[in-house]
């Protein structure tokens, strides 16, 4: 049985994502700010090394640093000194003599190798080593990690709390970033409530915003939140132009369909312009792409799973472009279904699937259960989204399915 909506004229995923990448440039703006300050944020120019990592060769055990060739006596060697980390051995170690070191500390100068101090035994006379070492055993160095003057981070890398670990090791206290992108978000709809205020006949409660603003907060946007709106004209208009002049991109749920209380899509094409507002995928048919004058919109399904996926694989992509970040398609591979997956040829669909792995290891996934696109709660339990390609008409037990695992905007 064919899909009922695949019909002529939906854009494909692939059109609709080249389209929204095209569509959208980077914020020009930069601001340096201190390290402290930049989880998430995207780079705005890239990163050299101003130093060498570690600064200096050094121990990568306890024990005892000394020069290769005094062991050829098979003697005890005397002890000269120590040498600790922020504490390092000053002058040259004398000859047929070792220090004391320490993990992480300077290699004194004379000396050319660490013998770990489990393969010592201290005499009356001095350290005797038991096993022979070549010169350079045990020591790390300088610059192993990192060298000076080489590529540390791209332009366009969104950092993570480890990048900016890397950063405080070169001593940097500070990093241009291009500023945060500012998205306004609004929903529409009469039977929209607010969670808390009571139910009417035929309401629901508005959660397509609260999952909007908490993925772009998490995405790192300034998000302007201008609430619930009713199905008025003259109101959806009013919000728009504010949204245009304020903000960077507009993200409104629910409006962009064809009913006749939807003006969200006829109020854009009167402010502006619409480059597509049918996909052939499912959930998310009706998502909606387009231009303010000094904006871009993003239009996405009243339905609450078909608001999320759509935000997730199609507005956030071309976001994080607005962001100045680097674009990375999503990690996507192979897993075995242990569900039967209900499916009629025509649109590509991204169901819920809970993935794991079995016994040897290899990726298995499962449905959450009912797919329908009001079933939010298929969102809840997953974890990956089970993508079908339009020509398939489903999948049995034990047969290979692609799977898109949540990335940290969902997991």
């Amino acid at each position: 049985m064919t899909d009922c909506c695949a019909k002529p004229g939906l854009m494909s995923l692939e059109q609709a994502l080249q389209t929204l990448l095209a569509g959208v440039t980077a914020v020009s703006e930069v601001e340096s700010i201190a390290l402290a300050e930049c989880d998430g944020r995207v780079l705005a120019q890239p990163v050299i090394s101003p130093m060498n990592v570690p600064p200096h060769d050094n121990s990568a055990m306890d024990g005892y640093a000394l020069r290769a060739a005094d062991l050829a006596s098979q003697k005890p060697l005397p002890l000269a000194g120590e040498s600790f980390a922020g504490h390092p051995y000053e002058g040259t170690c004398p000859e047929g003599h070792c220090i004391r070191i320490m993990t992480g500390a300077t290699i004194p100068a004379g000396t050319d190798t660490v013998i770990m101090q489990e393969q010592t035994e201290r005499t009356e006379v001095g350290i005797r080593f038991l096993k022979p070492a070549d010169a350079g055993n045990n020591i790390r160095k300088a610059g192993e990690d990192i060298q000076e003057g080489c590529d540390v981070l791209a332009q366009g890398h969104r950092l993570r709390p480890q990048d900016l670990g890397l950063l405080a090791s070169l001593g940097v206290a500070s990093v241009p970033v291009y500023r945060k992108v500012k998205v306004a978000v609004f929903s529409t709809g009469d039977e929209l409530k607010l969670p808390g205020e009571t139910l009417g006949h035929g309401d629901i409660y508005d959660s397509n915003r609260i999952v909007v603003t908490s993925m772009l907060h998490r995405l790192g946007m300034d998000v302007l939140d201008l609430g619930k709106l009713p199905d008025n004209r003259d109101t959806i208009r009013e919000a728009l132009i504010r949204a245009d002049r304020e903000a960077d991109a507009v993200i409104t749920s629910g409006g962009v369909s064809v009913g006749e209380a939807d003006y969200t899509k006829e109020i854009l094409e009167e402010l502006g312009e619409t480059s597509f507002w049918k996909l052939a995928i499912k959930p998310g048919k009706p998502f909606a792409f387009g231009k303010l004058p000094d904006s871009v919109f993003f239009g996405l399904p009243g339905n609450p799973v078909s608001a999320t996926i759509t935000l997730h694989i199609l507005a956030i992509a071309a976001l994080r472009i607005m962001s100045g970040e680097n674009h990375q398609p999503p990690t996507t591979f192979l897993a075995t279904t242990l569900t039967r997956l209900k499916k009629a040829p025509g649109r590509r669909e991204f169901q819920r699937g809970i993935l794991s792995a079995d016994d040897s290891d290899n990726p298995i996934v499962v449905t959450t259960g009912s797919q329908g696109s009001g079933i939010l709660r298929s969102m809840n339990m997953a974890n990956c989204y089970i993508i079908l390609p339009e020509e398939s008409e489903g999948a049995e037990p034990g047969e290979q399915v692609l799977v898109m695992p949540f990335d940290n905007l969902l997991a």
